[in-house]
């Protein structure tokens, strides 16, 4: 008995472990029904399964909380039409070939149970059957007219919103992503979750034509069996005209119904699945729950139906039926009441709970204030806290405030109030600078000494505690006071510790610029310049775009620290190309083009531009990798042929580095914003331009060209 427990429990998990090959046992299956003969008890087998699959497959549907717990039911519904379909082969060929034998059990029972029982067994032979066919055809014409074409229809326009709509869930998941609200795990899992919704509603779309052909042809096969069934009677089994038709029409007929009615359950659980939003409980729950939230509509629903059964005592009205309901809304109405009652209760219990913690001193706390989170912080270690205090000479704050008024003019908007608050988990020399809560940047300062820095230039070490400048990576030392002549003797670049901050929260201040610029910040800005172009404002916003579309082109500006100062000129740039497109990168190279004046005049040295160029070969071939969809244009070269690039970039860089000169490249204007997007994450500071950003009075000298070697 135990070897036979431990046989059978083996043989239960190899038959977990293989379950990816039901699917293709089943395909198989599905096909050999279609050509081997089957046995009629056989085939009420198989019927069955048809019939429990439906059911459970529709019962699964109710129980899903949003679409994507069933995401193979395109699949599943593709499977179940095929095997529907195979079945109607196979009864078709015991109907034509075994009718004259086996006569109403030729396809086996259920099929003739559902010819007489359901079709109805009362008066004449010609009269079952004419019920039999009208059930048929009401039942085909429900599920084709009105579920399949319903539930296309639903699956066609959510596949439409969801490709419409990712662009900007991706952007949304993006912001939260770089605001630190999620991280990169999780911004991952919401992408995935993103397509696989696109793809279900677009596979669904497609999978419901095949419900609607499976119903064209259950009413081909069933017209084609009854012709071809009066021939086989009359010339095959020398019938008369009535037994053929008592005979092959009631077993088509059952057919028919046999394989429409799970038809029918599998259309009503697609069109169940494709009108289902993404909530916490399942369909019965939520319909329960909303249907029967509002006690005034059982009351009066209770009254009417009530004055209905009582009005049947003079008016032909089923009296009994109309009072039984009636009685039971006012029944759910009480219940209702005595619910909410409760509901009252235990919160005047809690309000009496707060009222006693007031009366004793004790207010209850405002959680409230928890959720609020600063743009920007600085939080400082306890041995900082000097450089922040005024009244021992601190002058951080007062630098704090020069960096807020130096942004404002370099990149052209308002930096966020900067709170800072020392911090007792940090070390004595740490401080952490936080965006949106989340820390972003750390470092350490010594308040009593000096940070030499080697700019490249130094002739001797200097003796110190080494370390890394925190805002560009430069190998420094601490050093002492009476050092500082001898450091700046030696080639050292000296900085006090109030400096090596400032200048930390200035870096990261511009590389974090997009996220600083709030909606909210957008809106300020343009109801400042309200005030001298009101109607340039009003064109733009809200006339052809929105805030949001705003924000994106300045944040994207921001990106490659290219100022928004002259909010005027980029206004002016959307007005003109706004209608045209919407989408946010053409949108922005536009309004590069038209600040190209700032941008020569920030890389330029005089007249010149030094810069690295593209082999033109390499440029077509970058143009060739790029993808347009609706979504926006992507780069879909292998990675392997982007981290060459990179290699061959950062070779020429090295040249133009050396020579003192700042690390701009020139690219063509169809693959400047990709060639950026390739080079941001291993050169930040890499400043891609286009040929159209070029001014005719500056002069372009080519240091270095980036080609692909053989």
């Amino acid at each position: 008995m135990a070897d036979a427990a431990a046989v059978f429990r083996s043989m239960s998990r190899r038959a977990v472990q293989s379950r990816d090959l039901v699917v293709a046992f089943f395909l198989i299956f599905t096909l050999i029904v279609m050509i081997v003969p089957l046995n009629p008890a056989l085939m009420d087998f198989l019927l069955s399964i048809n019939i429990t699959f439906s059911l459970v497959l529709l019962l699964t549907t109710v129980y899903a909380s949003k679409p994507l717990d069933l995401s193979v039911f395109p699949s599943l519904l593709l499977m179940a039409t095929l095997y529907r379909l195979s079945l109607n082969i196979a009864t078709t060929r015991l109907i034509l070939g075994n009718a004259k034998v086996a006569g109403e059990l030729a396809a086996g029972k259920i099929v003739a149970v559902f010819a007489t029982f359901v079709a109805g067994e009362t008066g004449t032979g010609a009269q079952a059957i004419a019920i039999g066919a009208t059930i048929f055809v009401i039942i085909v014409v429900i599920q084709f007219v009105v579920v399949t074409k319903g539930a296309t229809r639903i699956s066609e326009v959510a596949a439409r919103f969801a490709l419409d709509a990712m662009p900007g869930h991706q952007m949304a998941i993006d912001a939260d992503l770089n605001a630190g609200l999620i991280d990169e795990n999780q911004a991952r899992q919401r992408r995935d979750e993103l397509r696989r919704q696109t793809d279900f509603y677009g596979s669904m779309d497609g999978a419901s034509k095949f419900v609607r052909g499976d119903a064209i042809a259950g009413i081909i096969i069933t017209l084609v069996n009854i012709l071809v069934g009066f021939i086989i009677g009359r010339v095959l089994y020398d019938m008369d005209w009535a037994q053929a038709a008592s005979v092959f029409t009631r077993l088509t007929i059952g057919d028919g119904l046999v394989s429409q009615i799970p038809a029918l359950l599998v259309s009503v659980a697609a069109g169940l699945l494709v009108t289902r939003s993404s909530s916490q409980d399942n369909l019965g729950t939520e319909v329960v729950t909303q249907l029967f939230s509002q006690r005034k509509a059982l009351a009066f629903a209770s009254l009417l139906i009530s004055g209905l059964g009582v009005a049947g005592i003079w008016l032909p009205f089923p009296v009994i039926p109309l009072l039984t309901i009636g009685a039971a809304c006012g029944l759910g109405w009480h219940l209702m009441g005595k619910a909410a009652a409760v509901q009252e209760a235990e919160g005047a219990e809690e309000a009496e709970g707060r009222e006693a913690e007031a009366a004793a001193g004790r207010e209850p706390e405002r959680v409230e204030k928890l959720l609020h989170v600063d743009p920007m912080s600085l939080e400082v270690g306890y041995g900082l806290v000097p450089l922040v205090d005024t009244g021992r000479g601190g002058g951080l704050l007062g630098r704090v405030q020069m960096i807020r008024r130096q942004i404002a003019v370099d990149l052209g908007f308002v930096v966020p109030p900067i709170r800072i608050r020392d911090d007792i988990r940090l070390e004595a020399n740490d401080y952490v600078i936080s965006i949106q809560g989340s820390p972003v940047a750390r470092g350490t300062a010594v308040p009593d000494r000096y940070l030499a820095m080697d700019p490249g230039t130094v002739s001797e070490p200097i003796e110190g505690i080494e370390t890394t400048e925190p805002a560009f990576g430069l190998p420094a030392v601490w050093i002492e006071e009476q050092q500082r002549s001898e450091a700046e003797r030696r080639g050292y670049t000296v900085v006090d510790a109030e400096s090596v901050i400032a200048t930390h929260l200035t870096e990261v201040i511009k590389k974090y610029a997009p996220d600083l610029l709030t909606r909210e910040e957008v809106r300020r800005l343009l109801d400042n310049l309200r005030e001298r172009a009101g109607q340039l404002v009003q064109d733009v916003v809200p006339d052809l775009l929105n805030v949001a579309d705003v924000q994106k082109v300045l944040q994207k500006l921001l990106r490659e620290r290219v100022s928004i100062r002259n909010l005027e000129t980029v206004l002016e740039v959307l007005a003109d190309y706004g209608r045209r497109t919407k989408d946010p990168e053409i949108l922005t190279e536009y309004a590069r083009n038209a600040l190209a004046r700032w941008i020569c005049n920030e890389y330029a040295e005089g007249d010149t531009i030094y810069a690295v160029t593209m082999d033109p070969r390499l440029e077509e071939h970058i143009q060739q990798g790029i993808e347009h969809t609706e979504g926006g244009s992507f780069l879909t070269l292998p990675p392997a042929e982007v981290q060459r690039i990179l290699e061959a970039v950062s070779r020429e860089l090295g040249t133009l580095l050396q020579a003192g000169h700042q690390a701009v490249m020139l690219t063509s204007p169809q693959i400047r914003a990709h060639v950026k997007r390739m080079t941001e994450a291993s050169i930040p500071l890499l400043a891609v331009l286009s040929y159209n950003e070029v001014l005719p009075e500056y002069k372009v000298e080519s240091v270095g060209m980036v080609r692909l070697t053989e």
